[in-house]
């Protein structure tokens, strides 16, 4: 749960008196035009005296409902969408591919955000650290939002060295198309249509059941039944004990 600015005293009392604090976040809430509460900022503050390691996740460790910080690499970038919400306001939502070394999630920015996007602040490769994110499950898998409560750091010092540049959760399938099922269309938090369906391949190790999403989908209609093709970059996931392999935008689909 998010803890409040006295509860976040605790971690930095040493550090700092309690007056001290206090007017640390009242001076820091003034530089920020009141944008963020003083819970926030005092989040911040006790993050940037290194005090705030209880929460640090890796991706492979994400689960729905955890709220935690997460450092990553920008990997890819979506279009961002533009929509409409029930009450009638507009809004802007962009998805990008985090990855550590060990593994790989959604990032989704919204609104304000967005704009750190589409000035190229944040671009491909840029290095992130999300302070307070919270996790769900979205329709291509757990999802990483920064939310009220949360703070996004762009190269951020304290960023920490991965073990490996490639992320332990991708793979390459090669194989025959053995089937392809209908095509399932959901609503997105965004209110614009997302879609779905799921395909069999044949390789050398057995028979693999693969979820295609999205622009993918329409791909992989432009195969047929026994078609050996090739697909890269299939994003490996556990849920419940069992092993799911995905098709996003990362992924690429070609036949052989």
């Amino acid at each position: 749960m998010h803890k409040n600015k006295d509860q976040l005293y605790e971690f930095i009392k040493d550090l700092k008196t309690k007056n001290e604090f206090e007017e640390e976040i009242k001076k820091r809430q003034k530089d920020y035009d009141g944008l963020l509460d003083e819970n926030t900022v005092a989040l911040l503050i006790v993050d940037e005296l290194g005090r705030n390691k209880q929460n640090i996740s890796k991706i492979k460790d994400l689960e729905p409902g955890l709220e935690c910080t997460v450092y990553g690499k920008v990997t890819n970038i979506n279009e961002s969408r533009s929509f409409t919400r029930k009450n009638g306001s507009s809004g802007t939502v962009v998805n990008l591919e985090l990855t550590d070394d060990t593994g790989t999630c959604m990032l989704v920015l919204w609104n304000k955000d967005v704009e750190l996007v589409k000035n190229k602040t944040i671009q491909k490769d840029i290095n992130v650290k999300i302070i307070n994110g919270y996790i769900k499950n979205g329709f291509n898998g757990l999802e990483l939002n920064v939310g009220q409560w949360g703070l996004l750091e762009i190269e951020p010092e304290d960023m920490p060295v991965f073990n490996n540049e490639q992320p332990a959760d991708r793979k390459n399938i090669k194989g025959a198309l053995l089937e392809v099922e209908p095509t399932r269309a959901f609503f997105k938090d965004s209110g614009e249509f997302g879609f779905v369906t799921n395909i069999k391949m044949k390789d050398e190790n057995g028979i693999k059941q693969l979820t295609i999403w999205d622009e993918k989908v329409k791909e992989i209609q432009g195969f047929k039944q026994g078609d050996l093709i090739e697909i890269s970059n299939i994003n490996i996931r556990q849920k419940n004990g069992k092993t799911e392999m995905h098709v996003n935008g990362r992924s690429g689909i070609k036949k052989c």
